[in-house]
């Protein structure tokens, strides 16, 4: 009866993309890792352009950078230094996977789609997250910083899984994460202008 639905494939691969790309922006390394895992033991299908991915090379190398991106996010000072790259860093990877899931379409429709919804999506999330734990410096010190990264590194584990085994619901819940930051982000930015108003 699936089978029926027009355009199916297309919409499940739009699914795990956003849902992959949206993982990216809690960490970087740790979804692309979970993807060459379930790549490499072919529980995700991946096409010839993206077949890198499932190899043995990208399975040890993203699993040594997950494992060192984890800890430095504890490290303080260093965690804010890698929020100025973990943008930019979550956008390429966020496109990376996004595009992975649509190999099928033309070389430009399929980066230019992965740019503007894997890379958008990866980029926003990052971009909240990065301004969280600027608060959480702000108002605990640094203390707060931990459970911040602790919860990135949970929301990238579970998103990643939930995008190659529900993608349906790793969709709805990159959306609503995503509507939750920017509601979120333009509250704190007039709160600012406040503060600087009243100055």
């Amino acid at each position: 009866m699936l089978d029926n639905i027009p355009y199916l494939s297309y919409i499940l691969s739009a699914f795990i993309g956003i849902g992959l790309a949206a993982a990216t922006g809690f960490r970087v390394f740790l979804p692309m890792f979970i993807v060459s895992l379930a790549s490499y033991f072919h529980w995700l299908p991946m096409n010839e352009h993206f077949e890198w991915l499932a190899g043995l090379p990208a399975l040890i190398t993203t699993g040594i950078a997950t494992v060192a991106e984890i800890l430095t996010y504890y490290i303080p000072f260093i965690d804010h230094l890698l929020d100025t790259i973990s943008i930019p860093m979550a956008t390429v990877a966020g496109s990376i996977l996004f595009a992975s899931q649509f190999a099928e379409l033309g070389t430009f429709p399929q980066w230019a789609l992965a740019l503007i919804a894997g890379g958008g999506t990866a980029a926003t999330i990052s971009t909240g997250f990065a301004g969280i734990r600027a608060a959480s410096t702000a108002t605990t010190g640094g203390l707060g910083n931990s459970v911040v990264g602790t919860t990135e590194t949970a929301g990238a584990g579970i998103m990643s899984v939930l995008a190659i085994a529900l993608p349906f619901v790793a969709a709805i819940a990159s959306i609503v994460l995503l509507i939750l930051i920017i509601v979120f982000g333009r509250r704190a930015l007039k709160k600012i202008r406040r503060r600087k108003g009243t100055l």
